[in-house]
């Protein structure tokens, strides 16, 4: 199977279909329809389906818009069967901080973009705050890239399905700092299953991901339940910017 086989069928463009032998467009309309076209598979039935180490390291390969498509076509796990649109992320493509959220939400779903609901103003309104936006060197994407049904938290598939389109997102933008909001994304960055309270009081040294440094803050949803704690988040803030002048 060649490099491109395996792309498409990665981004959900399979099977593909190609002429019949014979046929041209003169005689197109005067064949039966079965005749018209025949579906090629791009492996034969008897093969193994491929293995999430192969699916990982065709992820692994993709370009930046190779993986756009291959999140909107993704069939990796059961949220496919509910979702509107899948969330890849948006922003700077070359960014300084990279903003990871949890999953989307309902305003999220319907617009296939992160972070455009209440929680996403309150993010917007954050880091103008510290001299930053999302267009302008920062980039903003999710965890998960579908929207888990009446917003439950993920599941460990899920996040496992994910992970791949995460860790390529990370390399392709090759961001200075990663500020992880929310549980679900600090516990993936750093492979730990702690508090969010227990992470943000981590060391620089144990808040790293292949030498990124990683700032715990809690998700902008919580926040606007707990106001209280915009304060600490405030705090988190700072030290994003003190570790990237």
């Amino acid at each position: 199977m060649t490099r491109r086989e395996v792309i498409l069928r990665e981004m959900g463009l399979t099977p593909i279909w190609v002429n019949h032998p014979g046929v041209t467009e003169a005689t197109v309309d005067e064949l039966p329809a079965p005749m018209v076209a025949t579906v090629v598979s791009p492996e034969r039935s008897d093969e193994p389906e491929q293995s999430a180490a192969d699916r990982e390291a065709v992820i692994a390969g993709l370009t930046w818009d190779e993986l756009v498509a291959s999140i909107a076509a993704c069939t990796a796990c059961k949220l496919c069967n509910t979702r509107t649109n899948a969330v890849p992320g948006v922003g700077d493509r070359s960014p300084s901080w990279m903003v990871i959220g949890e999953a989307p939400g309902e305003n999220e779903d319907k617009l296939g973009e992160p972070f455009v609901g209440k929680a996403g103003q309150l993010l917007d309104a954050m880091l103008v705050a510290v001299g930053k936006k999302r267009a302008d060197g920062v980039y903003i994407a999710n965890v998960i890239k579908c929207r888990p049904p009446g917003n439950r938290n993920p599941e460990p598939d899920e996040i496992a399905a994910c992970t791949p389109y995460l860790k390529r997102q990370i390399a392709l933008a090759q961001p200075k700092l990663l500020l992880a909001a929310g549980k679900f994304a600090a516990q993936t960055l750093l492979n730990r299953d702690d508090t969010v309270g227990a992470m943000r009081a981590l060391p620089a040294a144990s808040s790293q991901r292949d030498g990124v440094p990683i700032v715990v803050t809690y998700h902008p949803s919580y926040l606007l339940r707990s106001p209280l704690e915009k304060a600490k988040a405030w705090d988190d803030l700072m030290k994003a910017k003190a570790l990237v002048a």
